[in-house]
C-alpha cells in the first residue's frame, strides 16, 4: 500500500504546483489591467498544456494527408487510362479523316465510275460510324476500370476503412477481367487491319519514289511503272482505269490528299498499338483487383470462423 499512497501524494503536489502557476500567472495579468486599464478588453487565453500539445503535433497535416491521398492512386489503371484515351483517340480522328482522303483519291484517279466503288463508299462510311461507337465505349469503360482501380487498391483501403466484398462484386470484377481480354484479343486485330492501308500507301509512294529516282528519268521505261489498285481487292476488276502508271502516278503522290492520307494512316496505325498496350495494362491492373477481392473474401470468411 506504500507505493500506491507514495503515487498519491506525488499526484497531489504536481496538480498543486499546476494551480499555483495558473494562479500566478492570472495575478500577473490582472496587475497588468489594474496598471493599464486600456487592456482590459483582451481575453485571457490559457497556455496549453502538455497534453494538448502532443494532440496538436500528432493530428496530421496538409502534407501527409496530400502524402496519403497519393498513396491511394492506382497509377497502373491512370497511365493506361491515359494511354487508351490518346491512342483511341488517334486511331478514330486520324482513320476517320484517312478514310475520307483515300475515296476522294479512288474516285478522282482510280475508279471515275461511280458504280464501281458504290460498296467500297457504304463501307468505308459504316466503318466511320462504327469509329464513333469505338470512341464513345472506351472512353465509357475507361472510366469504369480507373474507378474500379481506385475501389480495390489496398491504399484506398486504409483510408477509409476496411470494407467486406460480396458475391456480386467479385462477379463484376471477374465480368471485367473477361472482358478486358476479349477487347485486348480484338485490338490487335484492329491493329493488324489497320497496317493495311498504311502497307498500299508505302507500296504506291515507293513506286513514286522510283519514278523519280534519277536512274529511271532517263529512260524509256518509266512509264511503264504502275501501281494497280484492283489486286488489293478494295475494287472490283471491272473498275477503270484501276491502274496508274509513270507520270499520272508521280502527280497522284504529290497530291496533298495522298500526302494527308497516308501520314493519318501511319498515325492511326500508332494509336492502335497504343491501345493495344494499354489493354494490356488493363489486363494485368483488372487481374490484380480481381485477386485482391478474392483474397480478401477468404480473409473474410476466415475470421468468422
Amino acid at each position: 500500500m506504500k507505493p500506491a499512497m507514495e503515487t498519491a501524494a506525488e499526484e497531489n503536489t504536481e496538480q498543486s504546483q499546476e494551480r499555483k502557476v495558473n494562479s500566478r500567472a492570472e495575478m500577473e495579468i490582472g496587475r497588468y489591467h489594474w496598471m493599464y486599464p486600456g487592456s482590459k478588453n483582451h481575453q485571457y487565453r490559457p497556455v496549453p498544456t502538455l497534453g494538448d500539445r502532443a494532440s496538436l503535433l500528432s493530428s496530421p497535416g496538409c502534407f501527409e494527408c496530400c502524402i496519403k491521398c497519393l498513396g491511394g492512386v492506382p497509377y497502373a489503371s491512370l497511365v493506361a487510362t491515359i494511354l487508351c484515351f490518346s491512342g483511341v483517340a488517334l486511331f478514330c480522328g486520324c482513320g476517320h479523316v484517312a478514310l475520307a482522303g483515300t475515296v476522294a483519291i479512288l474516285e478522282q484517279h482510280f475508279s471515275t465510275n461511280t458504280s464501281d466503288h458504290a460498296l467500297l463508299s457504304e463501307v468505308i462510311q459504316l466503318m466511320q460510324y462504327v469509329i464513333y461507337g469505338i470512341a464513345s465505349f472506351f472512353f465509357l469503360y475507361g472510366i469504369i476500370l480507373l474507378a474500379e482501380g481506385f475501389y480495390t487498391t489496398s491504399a484506398v483501403k486504409e483510408l477509409h476503412g476496411e470494407f467486406k466484398t460480396t458475391a456480386c462484386g467479385r462477379c463484376i470484377s471477374g465480368m471485367f477481367v473477361f472482358l478486358t481480354y476479349v477487347l485486348g484479343v480484338a485490338w490487335l486485330g484492329v491493329f493488324g487491319f489497320s497496317a493495311v492501308p498504311v502497307f498500299m500507301f508505302y507500296n504506291i509512294w515507293s513506286t513514286c519514289e522510283v519514278i523519280k529516282s534519277p536512274q529511271t528519268n532517263g529512260t524509256a521505261g518509266v512509264e511503264q511503272i504502275c501501281v494497280d489498285i484492283r489486286q488489293y481487292g478494295i475494287i472490283p476488276w471491272n473498275a477503270f482505269p484501276g491502274r496508274m502508271c509513270g507520270s499520272a502516278l508521280e502527280n497522284i503522290c504529290n497530291t496533298s490528299e495522298f500526302y494527308m492520307s497516308y501520314h493519318l494512316f501511319i498515325v492511326a496505325c500508332a494509336g492502335a498499338g497504343a491501345t493495344v498496350i494499354a489493354l494490356l495494362i488493363y489486363m494485368m491492373a483488372t487481374t490484380y483487383n480481381y485477386a485482391v477481392l478474392k483474397f480478401k473474401s477468404r480473409e473474410d470468411c476466415c475470421t468468422k470462423f
